[in-house]
């Protein structure tokens, strides 16, 4: 006769990654997705964006993670929004990028801290209000208390200086690829400093705006899971020559995990010519 296992011993003899992911479960279906989502029904797909991020994180305070979108941004059927969230972040909320048919593709590519196994969750919002969510299962541990680099003296003295990197030969109404590299600690308010043993404040980049001829192509809201020096990759479709701007701002907050006492922070700003 089989001898049935108790429910708790079968979780323990799963294997690790197996245990966190279920648990990350939990957190979406009880905490995450009745915050962000309420009653809204999501459908899992990946027919719409797909994640790219490496099973086992290298360095978990510099995760390289990608979002190809699967259509075609259009006028009448486009990705209007994706919200990113690592399950068991101390602070889950990485970011809310924004999209319009002048992006081309609701693609985005960064770089993120991952405090621990978790899920990563990207969930496309389209022009319609239907909503689509695909995940990957990253292996990390502590992304978010990584110390802070050796000379925080010399990224202060560089902080808010900007940088566009585009493609050699700018093609009109064809979507081309943009790089946008901001210089910012982006502290997160878990990390020592490793003179003092102090804990600093949280110091990150919290609005990024880029528009092309005063056009909105890339917006984001963005907080301390990102990592160090945010640099993103994104899309737009320019119809003739002009003028990329983007537009950043910056907050403080005594704790990672409460809004309520954070002070307004710099707006930076930065212009490149384009000429297809």
């Amino acid at each position: 006769m089989k001898k049935i296992l108790p429910a708790i011993l079968l979780t323990a003899l799963l294997p690790v990654g197996n245990t966190a992911a279920a648990e990350d479960e939990k957190i979406w279906n009880n905490v995450l997705k009745p915050e962000y989502f309420a009653q809204q029904a999501i459908q899992e797909s990946d027919d719409v964006i797909e994640l790219d991020a490496p099973i086992r994180a290298e360095d978990p305070a510099l995760v390289p993670f990608k979002i190809t979108s699967k259509i075609k941004q259009s006028k009448d059927n486009y990705i209007k929004r994706i919200l990113v969230l690592v399950d068991n972040n101390p602070f889950p909320f990485v970011g809310d990028f924004g999209f319009t048919p002048d992006s081309g593709k609701a693609d985005v590519a960064m770089r993120i801290r991952v405090n621990s196994n978790s899920n990563i969750r990207a969930i496309a919002e389209m022009n319609d209000g239907k909503l689509v969510m695909t995940k990957k299962f990253v292996k990390a541990s502590g992304g978010c208390s990584a110390p802070i680099g050796a000379n925080l003296d010399e990224a202060m003295a560089r902080l808010g200086k900007m940088k566009f990197r585009l493609e050699d030969q700018v093609k009109t109404g064809e979507p081309n690829q943009v790089q946008l590299m901001i210089s910012h600690p982006n502290i997160t308010g878990m990390q020592m400093d490793q003179i003092t043993r102090f804990i600093k404040r949280s110091h990150f980049v919290k609005d990024v705006k880029v528009t092309f001829n005063g056009k909105p192509v890339f917006t984001a809201k963005t907080d301390i899971a990102i990592s160090a020096d945010p640099n993103f990759r994104f899309y737009f479709v320019p119809d003739k020559a002009g003028e990329l701007k983007a537009e950043v701002a910056d907050t403080s907050c005594e704790l990672p995990t409460k809004r309520d006492v954070c002070t307004k922070g710099d707006v930076y700003t930065e212009t490149f010519k384009v000429q297809p």
